[in-house]
């Protein structure tokens, strides 16, 4: 089967998305599909065609205001000019899935085909943004990105509050298929030692994944330090936050933290913690759980739908004092990773949706 995966950013990019589109762009191709992705992320020192793992990478030019968007009119030539069976696009938040469907339209593919081609959109959709401006250019963006969804042959969600959100917002149902994850290099790993007990965030550093909630509770979190795993231009002002609330000693900001240490990181904390405002499902809750460590979450997205675990407390007020009780309380709970899948498996079903 010829699979073309079409996505904003791609590995060494970090990332929820980038990490799904990667992990099963590489099974697909180990079991013998041929399987390219064509990213809108071209920039100086990465090569603008490659194979990764089995998986041909094509990056085009894009324009990515304050990082979003990634608009990328070339993906919609390519698409017209390729020969796949599958067109897979991801990210309703990025213009590529709009430029996806916009190469659908007149590509002789089609027409030679009489329509074989099956167009798949994962949206990723949490319905905002970590800011005004993008909230406005999301409704602006929403008639366009509207109609790309229901271009598609199927659609995938990958958490129940997600497909509840795609049919609240654009009356269009979604199967779902969950995140997965590399269980058994979370579940085996040697938890990090330090001489404090230590709390854990890890992301990319914006304002709107909430580290400076966690920051703030430190200070009534006397017995711990925070280590923070990421990097963004928000880290300057989250370093703000630190000093103005008196714990910038126990903040440890990491910044890109090798994919081998991370698990230890995870295993050795004695909760995780994302307090984000939106999230479509929440890998990083997945890692901790996986690890055996328990999690704090902020309600009101796809974070709410792991609060039913064992090992995980949901907060709807990022207040400091409220932030530190639920820390309390995750450190007496048991973690339940059962509900945790490898990627091996949403594979399977992906592939399914294909065929």
């Amino acid at each position: 089967m010829r699979i073309l995966q079409v996505t904003p950013r791609y590995p060494p990019h970090t990332g929820g998305v980038e990490t799904h589109v990667a992990e099963i762009s590489r099974r697909l191709a180990a079991r013998g599909h041929d399987v390219t992705v064509l990213a809108a992320d071209a920039e100086e020192g990465l090569p603008r065609r490659e194979t990764r793992d089995g998986v041909r990478v094509r990056r085009l030019r894009g324009f990515a205001p304050g990082g979003a968007f990634h608009v990328a009119p070339g993906i919609a030539r390519a698409v017209r000019r390729s020969d796949p069976d599958v067109v897979h696009a991801h990210n309703y938040h990025s213009l590529p899935v709009f430029f996806a469907a916009l190469g659908l339209v007149d590509a002789p593919v089609l027409r030679r085909k009489a329509g074989d081609v099956r167009f798949v959109v994962t949206p990723h959709y949490h319905g905002g943004s970590a800011s005004d401006l993008r909230d406005r250019l999301l409704s602006l963006y929403r008639p366009l990105g509207g109609w790309a969804l229901r271009r598609a042959d199927d659609l995938v969600a990958v958490s129940e509050w997600e497909r509840e959100r795609l049919w609240a917002d654009f009356g269009i149902d979604a199967a779902v298929i969950p995140n997965g994850l590399d269980v058994e290099r979370f579940s085996d790993a040697t938890p990090e030692e330090r001489e404090r007990p230590y709390l854990l965030c890890v992301g990319r550093l914006e304002a709107y994944k909430g580290v400076q909630h966690a920051i703030r509770a430190l200070s009534e979190l006397l017995e711990f330090d925070l280590l923070i795993a990421g990097s963004g231009n928000y880290r300057f002002e989250l370093e703000r936050v630190a000093r103005e609330a008196g714990v910038g000693e126990r903040v440890e900001f990491l910044g890109y933290v090798a994919d081998e240490r991370l698990p230890g990181l995870y295993a050795g904390a004695a909760a995780y913690l994302l307090l984000s405002e939106f999230e479509a499902y929440g890998m990083t809750v997945a890692e901790a759980l996986a690890s055996g460590t328990p999690c704090v979450v902020r309600t009101g997205s796809a974070l709410d739908d792991w609060v039913s675990d064992a090992g995980v407390v949901g907060v709807d007020d990022v207040s400091r004092d409220t932030v530190a009780d639920a820390v309390r309380t995750a450190r007496g709970r048991d973690p339940d990773a059962s509900r945790v899948v490898g990627w091996d498996a949403v594979a399977d079903e992906i592939e399914t949706v294909y065929h």
